[in-house]
């Protein structure tokens, strides 16, 4: 029944008729307390009857959990029709945790150097299969989750409805109770979704992942280049940024390939006048196909980039959880061995 709570408590009583007030309570036992939708405190038996009756049976199966050396956690979950999709329980500061979801069973984009894209897409999920992953994550942790990323499989902005449905019950007070400030969508450059996203007034972080400042290159690493080119993706960054502030932009690092001088620059021509946060991440490519750059190459790119973006900052991201195919790139729905 948990695809009928992948909606926020105003959604929610919206969609059952029911009063908003017992809408938080319900919300409140199934999303914040975990617990069975009888469990809802002060709920008189005709509104649990009720909504019961509107809900569709359905559960999220843990597969397995495969733990990394460095503290990430990699969970692999089958769906009621036997598609499979993973989620990342992220460590930080050793008091709490991320969680990165997958929003896809998937994905259609086929970027070079991502493990997701060989798959291609089964299907797009549902709010609650979202959702339910967030609660298998959280019932299984023992410090606190107080942050979200859509940075699994999938492309959100190709599930646009039901990733937004999740990151607001995930956000509610009598819900998943996450500052909407700690939940961050990524997208690889879905255009007409970013500007949706933008005049729809959305409060989480919005991340782009860019890549590569050169479009042959951006091209020949991220097909979606030759929908959305680089000039319509910045003019959708630079709107963004004008209404809602600091846009975060992340930049897969492949050595030899776009940690260049000529990628700084380009980078520094691109993004000029606007307010942005570059966060560079090392590829993990467990082909071998990619190499991340080593640390002489890493030392002059993150000097190149300094002299291209001035004042903008530049946080290089850690990249965890490679020796368990738990981190950035690598989610292809594996079983431990496999």
């Amino acid at each position: 029944m948990l695809h009928l709570l992948g909606q926020d408590s105003r959604a929610l009583a919206k969609r059952t008729g029911i009063a908003l007030d017992d809408a938080r309570r319900i919300l409140g036992a199934v999303i914040g307390r975990g617990a069975p939708l009888r469990a809802a405190r002060n709920v008189r038996r005709e509104v649990l009857d009720r909504v019961e009756a509107l809900a569709t049976p359905g559960e999220l199966r843990r597969v397995t959990t495969v733990d990394a050396k460095d503290g990430f956690r990699r969970y692999l979950f089958e769906l009621p029709d036997g598609a499979r999709v993973e989620a990342v329980r992220i460590p930080l500061f050793d008091t709490h945790h991320t969680v990165c979801l997958s929003s896809q069973a998937g994905c259609a984009l086929a970027c070079a150097f991502c493990a997701t894209g060989t798959l291609g897409l089964t299907r797009s999920l549902r709010a609650w299969e979202i959702v339910a992953q967030l609660l298998h994550v959280r019932a299984d942790a023992a410090r606190p989750v107080t942050g979200v990323v859509f940075m699994g499989q999938g492309e959100p902005f190709l599930n646009y409805d039901a990733v937004l449905d999740a990151a607001y019950t995930l956000c509610d007070p009598a819900g998943g109770r996450i500052d909407a400030r700690r939940i961050s969508i990524s997208t690889a450059g879905v255009v007409p979704m970013i500007r949706r996203y933008t005049a729809e007034g959305h409060k989480f972080r919005l991340c782009v992942s860019l890549n590569a400042a050169i479009p042959w290159k951006r091209r020949a690493l991220m097909p979606i280049e030759q929908g959305f080119p680089l000039e319509e993706l910045v003019d959708a960054i630079r709107e963004h940024a004008a209404r809602r502030g600091r846009v975060t932009l992340e930049y897969v690092m492949i050595s030899g390939v776009n940690t260049g001088e000529e990628d700084a620059a380009a980078l520094g021509q691109l993004l000029a006048g606007i307010p942005v946060r570059l966060n560079p991440i090392a590829v993990n490519d467990a082909s071998g196909r990619y190499r991340p750059p080593d640390e002489a190459e890493w030392s002059a790119f993150r000097d190149a980039l300094g002299r291209a973006l001035p004042g903008q900052p530049i946080v290089r991201r850690y990249s965890g959880g490679q020796d368990e195919h738990a981190a950035c790139g690598m989610l292809a729905s594996r079983a431990r061995g496999s």
